[in-house]
């Protein structure tokens, strides 16, 4: 049975608390919080202690730690854990400082500890299909890859201020995605951004609105669109064009009813927002804790979970 600490009894603490206890393999034993009051609630669900963070990182009984706390807190608990002899699943991103980031790299990799960063859609089924059929060679030679990501509205502003912006928060997953799905990393990264859903967003030096165009040393291109409103819901859209067809993800719906009628047809709406889309990505994560650790995926100690900030980092202009 391994025996997980969690750190962060927030939004996503509470999924990955839901995904540990829901998993034979694993329990939940023990959450922190700096609200205390949010660690009891969620360690009363689940039977599990509420602790410190420092208890959870030297207790030996503790197995892997899971960093659900937000950003600004990840490196230095991944250092503490990883020095304290655990494996290590922590929340995206590594740091909102590259240079921070790629220091905890080294103090992470220098204790021989994994530590797999959350990039969860990799996990999604869908995804995970679509890569598949490009390994397969279902399309021939890979060309063009486009990734929509459209979120139903803005966060608010004072999310937005202590986020790290659409690029480190939003898009980053999209740079996951398109080293995921082209198999390296991009030679050149370009891009542009507006704020024209809030104005409030661009006073605090964010945009809510970006194209950003990649291009590989083979040539291969691949452009992200990401914005914060999509009236409609959460649109989340792939496309990969190759030299013999086209491999498309296309958006979960709320329902799969269609409406033919004198007056048209009409579909479902796309679900409203990630919980609901990527629940089942989120799950997977924590299934690779009981996989030995050697395995993981999205490690930092070879680069692949700093890539995504480096690019996102890029994406900054």
């Amino acid at each position: 049975m391994l025996r997980v600490g969690l750190l962060g009894a927030g939004r996503i603490g509470k999924v990955h608390a839901q995904t540990i206890a829901a998993h034979p393999g694993s329990r939940l034993s023990a959450v922190s919080d700096a609200l205390p009051e949010a660690a009891q609630a969620l360690a009363g669900a689940f039977g599990a202690s509420v602790r410190g963070t420092d208890e959870i990182v030297a207790d030996p009984d503790i197995d892997v730690v899971l960093i659900a706390t937000p950003t600004d807190t990840h490196s230095d608990l991944i250092e503490a854990a990883t020095a304290a002899g655990k494996p290590v699943l922590c929340e995206k991103p590594v740091d909102l400082s590259l240079a921070r980031a790629r220091a905890c790299q080294v103090a992470a990799a220098a204790t021989g500890q994994p530590v797999m960063i959350g990039f969860n859609r990799r996990f999604d089924p869908n995804f995970s299909a679509l890569k598949a059929a490009m390994q397969a060679d279902e399309i021939g030679k890979t060309e063009l890859l486009s990734i929509t990501s459209f979120d139903p509205a803005p966060p608010p502003v004072s999310y937005v201020k202590v986020s790290g912006g659409l690029f480190r928060d939003m898009m980053i997953h999209d740079f996951d995605m398109a080293n995921f799905l082209m198999g390296g990393l991009p030679q050149t990264i370009t891009a542009q951004g507006a704020a024209l859903v809030d104005p409030a967003i661009g006073a605090a030096g964010d945009v809510d609105t970006a194209v950003v165009t990649l291009s590989y040393a083979d040539g291969r291109l691949a452009v992200i669109k990401n914005s914060r409103r999509a009236a409609y819901g959460y649109d989340q859209r792939v496309e990969v064009l190759g030299a013999k067809g086209l491999l498309q993800v296309r958006n979960m719906l709320e329902n799969t009813v269609v409406r033919s009628t004198a007056e048209g047809v009409t579909g479902a709406k796309p679900t409203w927002f990630f919980l609901e889309r990527y629940m089942s990505a989120y799950q997977a994560p924590v299934r690779w804790l009981r996989v030995a650790p050697w395995r993981w995926q999205i490690l930092i100690h070879d680069g692949q979970g700093l890539a995504q900030l480096e690019g996102s980092m890029g994406g900054i202009v």
